[in-house]
């Protein structure tokens, strides 16, 4: 018997499973849960120390003592990890951002402190030069040209340092050709092949960082711009191209950056590689929704819970986003 009769209205009446809450769970096509978070954490030097960042209303960076007590509260909220960045006094900022290799550094105290806590979550940790570096690059620069091959071997000693303090998730956001490969190979030659590699496979050198540069101290010592390594945002197959070598080098788990503008590359990720696949809310998806939500044009924990969803139904397995804590509450009041 022919069906098409029953795929038009009124036989089809598509408002009769939206009518009810329940239905609307019932059909949900994706949901967005605490696990589905990972929380960016700012750390600062001195003890109980919390310093506002103006660009992103809500955050702060907070000294080692206090990034414990963000590892207890994600647990609690059921965020399976936390990322940790550090703002580097700039005193120890250099030209080969030597800083990044000090096992005594913000990051190592901070992972360290976690580890000895002995909470069940997972440390994440940034492998790029631009916190520790004079002239806010992710790599070594000289004579206005970024060093790949020189930089890569300063980022896989970075790795090897944050291992070593307790990291378990090697995150590199350097955009160095052969980084990843070179760091898989220095974990697995140190006796660390059970390190995790999200790699930060398309990045692209986007506008919507701006203030992350000013959380971890890097906006007024950048020279020039990072458009030589990071990706030109007019580009999609060069991203698939750039997540298949960083699979293929051993990344685990691949992400995009920034994370609204770039929806349809996570899509693309998703569907070519499948592979974990994780975005990146960055601070001027952040900043933009609670400058709107201060002024009154917008519901920000609507604004929050859509924008979150959004990554979900494109095809991410998970979300770094500053709203993790505050997503992870809206979620279970919802329950």
């Amino acid at each position: 018997m022919p069906t098409d009769r029953y795929q038009h209205f009124p036989a089809t009446r598509m408002r009769r499973l939206r009518r009810t809450e329940w239905a609307r769970r019932l059909v949900a096509e994706n949901v967005l849960t605490p696990s589905d978070l990972i929380w960016p954490l700012f750390i600062t030097d001195g003890k109980n120390k919390r310093e506002p960042i103006s660009a992103m209303p809500g955050v702060e960076r907070i000294s080692v003592d206090l990034v414990v007590r963000a590892a207890e509260e994600a647990c609690q909220l059921g965020i399976p990890v936390i990322a940790v960045f550090p703002f580097t006094d700039p005193s120890r900022k250099t030209d080969d951002g030597r800083e990044a290799l000090n096992p005594d550094n913000l990051v190592c105290r901070a992972t360290r402190a976690v580890r000895e806590a002995k909470l069940d979550i997972g440390i994440m940790c940034d492998v790029a030069l631009d916190p520790y570096t004079s002239h806010g690059h992710d790599g070594l620069l000289r004579d206005g040209v970024i060093l790949n091959d020189e930089s890569v071997e300063a980022l896989v000693a970075q790795a090897l340092t944050q291992v070593d303090a307790g990291c378990d998730i090697i995150a590199p956001s350097d955009m160095m050709d052969g980084r990843i490969g070179a760091i898989r190979n220095a974990l697995e030659k140190n006796g660390r092949k059970d390190t995790l590699i999200m790699a930060y496979a398309a990045k692209y050198a986007s506008a919507f960082y701006g203030p992350f540069r000013e959380a971890v101290g890097s906006a007024t010592a950048l020279q020039g711009d990072k458009r030589t390594y990071q990706m030109n945002i007019s580009n999609a197959n060069e991203a698939l191209r750039e997540v298949a070598l960083d699979i293929a080098e051993g990344a685990d788990m691949v992400m995009v950056k920034p994370g609204l503008p770039y929806l349809d590359i996570v899509r693309r990720v998703k569907d070519k590689f499948a592979v974990p696949t994780f975005a990146y809310q960055v601070s001027g998806e952040y900043s933009m929704i609670m400058a709107s939500a201060e002024r009154g044009w917008i519901d920000a924990d609507k604004a929050i819970l859509e924008s979150l969803t959004s990554f979900k139904r494109a095809g991410a397995d998970g979300v770094l986003t500053y709203f993790a804590p505050r997503a992870a509450k809206l979620i279970s009041a919802l329950r």
